[in-house]
């Protein structure tokens, strides 16, 4: 028997199953017969005897993990701030990728909610994660991916941070309060503010859903509205309306971009199609910090 194939693949077995250091890395696993994917980026500061803090970053539609880092730049608040970020892949063709952010069973359809389930156990196998501090943001397609995950994997994700996403149900009942933080655009043209009715999926108001999670969270049925610095001056103006603290010191947030477009607040989007990036906020900044304030429980 040759043993240099043999070795070769105990070697890579080894690797892949060694504890990550500072860096990128790429994981593979197998989940209902789809081969699925994330990307992790570990700060430099991390170190492998105390629990980090993970936070998953889903990509919209149209796209993929690469493309999600570059558009968030969430890289580089990870190393300023300590946390290993997660990048997870959809299913697609090539670099075209999508989640399945609704609870109807669907025909060839993943179940990414169980997809993210078994990656936070593969994840915990190579990385010190702290259990009760993982955490959810994403944009667009993977801002409704945040919502399905609040409601149907809310023992395992703290909060969450939608962006220029939507809730694509009408009904849920988490098994326990799940704070929010979701950012939104008047002028998004492709989740609107006011919702609408998809080929598919319905994009439900965003006022309705921060309404909803609110009475969901046991918050006060009267937010706090703020009109935020007008710092940049380019075009956008910025208001804040807080709904909380519920059971558990749950908070429900929702930053409401005037002029804004499908775009991550803070961040040039390079794409003009997209609309205004608002300069008057930074999301990643604004994210931490809420994250920071409420971990699980």
């Amino acid at each position: 028997m040759d043993v240099l194939p043999l070795l070769t693949l105990i070697c890579l077995t080894l690797a892949a199953d060694a504890p990550l250091g500072p860096g990128d890395h790429v994981r593979h696993l197998q989940v209902d017969g789809f081969d699925r994917s994330y990307l992790v980026h570990v700060p430099p500061q991390y170190d492998p005897q105390k629990p980090a803090s993970v936070v998953l970053a889903y990509h919209g539609a149209f796209n993929n993990g690469t493309i999600m880092v570059l558009f968030s730049g969430l890289n580089r608040k990870a190393d300023k701030a300590g946390f290993v970020v997660v990048y997870p892949e959809g299913t697609g063709k090539g670099p075209v990728l999508f989640f399945n952010p609704d609870r109807k069973p669907r025909k060839g359809w993943p179940d990414d909610v169980r997809f993210t389930d078994k990656l936070l156990d593969d994840l915990a196998t190579v990385v010190n994660v702290d259990p009760k501090r993982v955490y959810a943001t994403g944009v667009s397609n993977g801002g409704m991916m945040c919502y399905r995950l609040a409601a149907d994997l809310s023992q395992r994700i703290a909060a969450i941070a939608p962006v220029a996403g939507t809730m694509t149900f009408s009904e849920c009942k988490p098994a326990r309060p799940v704070s929010i933080i979701h950012f939104h655009g008047t002028k998004d043209q492709f989740v609107p503010l006011e919702g609408k009715k998809g080929v598919i999926i319905q994009f439900r108001p965003i006022d309705k859903i921060m309404r909803a999670w609110a009475a969901i969270d046991g918050c006060p049925t009267t937010p706090k509205l703020e009109l935020l610095p007008d710092k940049a001056n380019d075009g956008t103006r910025v208001t804040r309306t807080t709904y909380g603290p519920g059971k558990e010191g749950s908070e429900v947030v929702l930053y409401t971009i005037e002029n804004g477009g499908h775009t991550w607040p803070g961040r040039n989007p390079g794409f003009q199609f997209l609309g205004k990036s608002t300069q008057d906020i930074s999301a990643n900044d604004l994210i931490w910090d809420f994250f920071q304030r409420h971990p699980m429980k």
